[in-house]
This record gives C-alpha cells, sequence and structure tokens, in this order.
C-alpha cells in the first residue's frame, strides 16, 4: 500500500512539470515557490489544524529542515525549467533514483544489492541518452535540474529517516510552510512580489498548490513510515515517464527516436532495480512443489 501510494504522488508530480512550465512564464522562480507552498500550507493546516496545535519542538526543527531543502531543490528546478523542455526536467530530476542508494551508501553506510547497481546503470544510460547533444553536452538549464535531483534525493533520505519519529502529517504540512516562507523572502529579495494576472496561471498555481504539494508532500510523509528512501527512489522515477505523456498531450512535445529509446531503458532500469527476481522465482518454484 505504502508503495501504491507514492506511485499516485508520482504521477501528480509527473504534470507538475507542465504546471510549472505555465506558471514560469508570468512569475518568478521564488515567488512561483511562494505561492505554490504558501497556498498548499495554508490548505493543509486548515485540514489538520488539530495537529499542528499539538505540534512538538522536534517536529519543527525537522520541518524547518526538510522545508528548506525542499526550497533548494524547487529553486534549482525552477531555475533549471527557464531554459530546458518539460520532458528534459522530468528526466533529469529522476536522477534521484541515483543519487538516494549512492548517498545512502556512502553517508549511511547501507549496501548495495548487485541488482540495484545493473538497475541505476541502465537507468543512468537511458537518461544520457535523453539528454545529451551529439557533442555529450548539457545545457545550464539541464545541469540546475541535475543539482535539483541530488537536494531532492537528500530530501528524500531525510525524510525517510524523521518521518519515523514525529507525527509525519504535522512534518509533511510544517515543511510546506518553511518552504512557502523561504520562497517568501527570496521573493522579496531578488524578485517583485506579485499575483498571477491570468486564469491559466491560476490554474496551474492551484493545482500545484493542492494536488502536487499539500496532498503529496502529506501522503509522501505518511507512505515513507513504510518504505524505504530507496524503494521512494526508485517509485519517483516514474515520474519523467509520466512528465513526457502529459508534455506530449496538452502542449505537443515529443522526444526524438533516442530519446524513447531511453525512456525505456530507464523503465527497464527500475523493474531490474525495484523487482527482486529470484525471490520470485524461488517462491513460484516453491508453490509448484507444494501443489
Amino acid at each position: 500500500m505504502a508503495d501504491f501510494m507514492m506511485l499516485v504522488v508520482t504521477i501528480g508530480w509527473g504534470s507538475s512539470y507542465l504546471f510549472t512550465k505555465v506558471g514560469l512564464d508570468s512569475l518568478g522562480v521564488y515567488n512561483l515557490i511562494f505561492l505554490r507552498f504558501g497556498i498548499a500550507f495554508l490548505l493543509a493546516a486548515l485540514i489538520f489544524y488539530k495537529r499542528i496545535l499539538r505540534v512538538d519542538f522536534k517536529t519543527i526543527k525537522y520541518s524547518f529542515i526538510l522545508g528548506s531543502i525542499l526550497f533548494i531543490a524547487f529553486a534549482f528546478l525552477n531555475s533549471g525549467m527557464q531554459s530546458t523542455s518539460v520532458s528534459n526536467t522530468g528526466f533529469l530530476v529522476s536522477l534521484s533514483v541515483v543519487f538516494v542508494p549512492l548517498i545512502s551508501a556512502i553517508f549511511l553506510k547501507q549496501k548495495i544489492e548487485k541488482r540495484l547497481i545493473v538497475g541505476v546503470s541502465a537507468a543512468l544510460v537511458g537518461i544520457a541518452l535523453l539528454t545529451l547533444n551529439s557533442q555529450l553536452q548539457l545545457s545550464l538549464g539541464d545541469i540546475l535540474c541535475i543539482i535539483c535531483a541530488l537536494s531532492y534525493s537528500v530530501h528524500i533520505i531525510v525524510t525517510s529517516k524523521v518521518t519515523k519519529n514525529v507525527d509525519s502529517i504535522a512534518l509533511g504540512v510544517l515543511q510546506l510552510g518553511f518552504c512557502g516562507a523561504w520562497g517568501f523572502l527570496f521573493t522579496l529579495l531578488f524578485e517583485t512580489p506579485q499575483l498571477p494576472q491570468n486564469a491559466s496561471t491560476w490554474s496551474s498555481i492551484l493545482a500545484l498548490s493542492i494536488l502536487c504539494s499539500a496532498l503529496g508532500f502529506i501522503v509522501q510523509s505518511i507512505a515513507q513510515q513504510h518504505t524505504t528512501a530507496t524503494h521512494t527512489g526508485l517509485i519517483f522515477s516514474l515520474e519523467p515517464i509520466f512528465a513526457a505523456v502529459f508534455a506530449f498531450i496538452f502542449i505537443g512535445e515529443t522526444l526524438s527516436t533516442r530519446g524513447y529509446i531511453g525512456a525505456t531503458i530507464v523503465l527497464m532500469g527500475i523493474l531490474i532495480a525495484e523487482i527482486d527476481f529470484k525471490k520470485l522465482l524461488f517462491k513460484r518454484k516453491f508453490s509448484e512443489q507444494t501443489t
């Protein structure tokens, strides 16, 4: 059930790149973060106000840490999306599938399984086919999106560690508030605060706030109590597939032949890393022997 919840969140976040692209047409990088997470926080806080009133200092501390990491990730994401496509953004952010197990192995001394190494390697090859040009170069927007992926992988790992010790719903709500607060501060410092000026931008902001943020990050906090950081990262790597589908349907964005090959390889890598085929084969043989 936890993995299914994460999959639903991933589908929602796959659509978020399209909404972000629309929002950035008329809003600044930090202004968009402020509106997205500020509205999301207000909505979620109204729903879960009783939990917020009972919150302890530990939850506030962890929420501040997670909200700050989240702000960094989305600052790089929004900046990168100004100069790269929706599809490219989705696939580059999915590099978190590579960073999560590597960071966990380096800093948390977690063992990396062989199938995970194979799956991650395949995903990396697929992402390269999708994003690198003929000179094997990345644009500035692509580089910023990769930094976003690195930041977000840290968020996944930290979330996995802290949700087991606090009220996960209060944590999920408060981190939205801290992220929005950072967005407001940076908007005052580097941009001019403004509200959306047309219906399409308002629609994008509300979709980002309600579906992708208020629901998404709260469900993530709950689900990650019952799954691992690596599983979460792998499920999130499906995000670019949904992003590419939404981009194709709504703005006619398409991939090259090489891009579609890369997308297929990414999916294969996810399946290899996520599914223990040896265990499934053993269960099947055992079942056949006992029937």
